[in-house]
C-alpha cells in the first residue's frame, strides 16, 4: 500500500501540510507526532482511564465500580485528542486510509509489550453493521486488528462477531443511552468456537466502553475465558 500511495501523494504531512512525511509514516510529520499523548501509568486497571497524579497501587476508577463491565480489562494506546482525533475522524469518515500506518504504529507500540507472551489466543475486531460498512467501504477495527494480529502472530477472526441491529450513532448519547442503544446489538456466528479462549477485542476508540462491553458480553456468554479490549485512542 505504501508504494501505491507514494505514487499518488507527495511526501508531505497531511495534517499541517508544511513538513515532510512519507507513506510509511502515515503522512504525519514529526512535529505533528509530538502532539500525541501516550497513556502511561497510573490508569484504571479495569477500563484504562488515565489518572492525573501519583498513585503507587492498582486501582479501579469510580465509574468502573458503578458499571457492570463484561471485559476483564481495557487499554488504549493514546489519548483521543488533537492530531489523533483528527486522524481517526478523517480515517473513518473520509476513507483517509493513508493514515493507517500512523494509527497501527500507535496501537502496536503499546499493545505489543502488554499482550506478547501473556496467553492470548485470538484477536476479534468490533464489527460494523453491514449497512454502515457498505457506507464506509471498510471496517476500521478489522483493518487495525489484522495489522496487530500479524505483529503478534495471533489469528484474527473478523467474522466471529456480527452486528445484528443498525443502531443510531453513539456520538451524542449519554453513558446510559449508549448502553441501551447497544443492547442485543451483537451476536456470535454459528461457526465461531470461542469456548475457553482468551480473546483480544480491537476497536479504534474507547469512550464509555458501551460498544466493546456489549461485544465482550457476547463472547463471554459463548464461553470465552478472558476478554480484554485494546483501542488506539481513549476518550478522557
Amino acid at each position: 500500500m505504501n508504494r501505491a500511495l507514494a505514487l499518488v501523494y507527495p511526501d508531505v504531512c497531511e495534517i499541517c501540510r508544511r513538513r515532510p512525511a512519507t507513506a510509511a509514516e502515515g503522512y504525519v510529520c514529526g512535529d505533528c507526532w509530538s502532539g500525541v499523548r501516550f497513556i502511561q501509568s497510573p490508569f484504571c486497571e479495569r477500563c484504562g482511564l488515565p489518572f492525573e497524579g501519583e498513585i503507587t497501587s492498582a486501582f479501579e476508577c469510580t465509574n468502573c465500580r458503578e458499571l457492570q463491565f463484561h471485559f476483564d480489562s481495557a487499554r488504549s494506546a493514546v489519548r483521543a485528542q488533537g492530531v489523533v482525533l483528527e486522524v481517526i475522524h478523517r480515517y473513518k469518515y473520509h476513507r483517509a486510509l493513508w493514515f493507517e500506518p500512523f494509527l497501527t504504529d500507535l496501537l502496536i507500540r503499546q499493545a505489543r509489550p502488554a499482550l506478547l507472551g501473556t496467553g492470548w489466543d485470538v484477536i476479534v475486531p468490533v464489527p460494523l453493521h453491514p449497512v454502515r460498512e457498505r457506507e464506509r467501504e471498510f471496517n476500521q477495527a478489522a483493518r487495525l486488528a489484522i495489522t496487530l494480529g500479524h505483529n503478534l502472530g495471533l489469528p484474527v477472526r473478523s467474522n466471529w462477531l456480527r452486528r445484528i441491529r443498525h443502531t443510531r450513532t453513539q456520538t451524542l448519547l449519554t453513558r446510559k443511552e449508549r448502553a441501551a442503544n447497544l443492547r442485543r446489538a451483537f451476536a456470535l456466528r454459528n461457526h465461531a468456537e470461542v469456548q475457553g479462549l482468551s480473546c483480544v477485542l480491537v476497536d479504534d476508540v474507547f469512550t464509555t466502553g458501551a460498544t466493546t462491553n456489549a461485544c465482550a458480553g457476547t463472547l463471554k456468554a459463548a464461553g470465552a475465558h478472558r476478554v480484554c479490549v485494546w483501542t488506539v485512542a481513549r476518550g478522557v
